[in-house]
């Protein structure tokens, strides 16, 4: 084991994985990965207190290595991760509870909408089929973003994500934000997803309502 040191993360880029320690005892800034934390269950945010060590890289510059999560400055590198398993199930229980009501709402829109779209004006069957796919679609790159994020490697960034919820894939973003617990307590994000939501509905409306979800429209 090397020698420990305390700091604070700063500059910490969540779609990237990575950011830089700023040492308590002054001094250069030292990089930090998503892969030297380990595999923890508290994704890495700017002002976190950290117990890390030091090596250096193929390039000669320093990196943080098996970093830990510290109380405070003067606690010696003991790990937050106990606290954060006893919190964990109140708020797994907070997701579970407060995840189906704009999601299960949303999903009724779209089922009275394209019910409605389909008898008054002739919606193609193909456009469930569609956003079954990009639903699909959606869900796995969220399923990769996750991993990616676990494994410090490159993410699929929160645009991204965004634009396959506006072309239609906000179902199976909802699903994975739910079944996955991924991109579900960042209160921004979600806020962001049920714009796209918003939008992709009201596209939906608009296009249904001037026939443009029929099949003739495009022959």
């Amino acid at each position: 084991m090397g020698v420990k040191f305390q700091g604070t993360l700063t500059n910490w880029n969540d779609d990237r994985g990575f950011g830089f320690i700023k040492p308590d005892g002054g001094g250069q800034d030292v990089f930090v990965n998503i892969k030297a934390f380990g595999r923890v269950s508290e994704r890495p945010t700017n002002g976190a207190k950290l117990a890390f060590e030091v090596e250096l890289g193929a390039e000669g510059k320093k990196r943080a290595t098996r970093v830990e999560y510290i109380r405070s400055a003067g606690s010696s590198g003991q790990r937050t991760q106990p606290a954060n398993r006893s919190r964990r199930p109140a708020s797994a229980a907070s997701n579970s509870a407060s995840w189906p009501v704009l999601a299960l709402v949303s999903f009724a829109i779209f089922g009275v909408l394209y019910a409605w779209a389909t008898f008054r004006w002739g919606v193609h069957y193909y456009v469930l089929l569609g956003y079954l796919a990009i639903s699909g679609w959606t869900y796995v790159m969220y399923m990769h973003d996750k991993t990616a994020a676990e494994l410090g490697e490159w993410r699929v960034s929160e645009g991204g994500l965004h634009l396959l919820g506006l072309l239609g894939g906000w179902p199976g973003a909802n699903l994975a934000q739910h079944f996955l617990r991924h991109k579900s307590k960042k209160a921004s994000f979600r806020v962001k997803h049920w714009v796209m939501v918003s939008l992709n509905l009201g596209a939906f409306a608009f296009m249904a309502s001037n026939g443009m979800l029929r099949l003739e429209y495009w022959l």
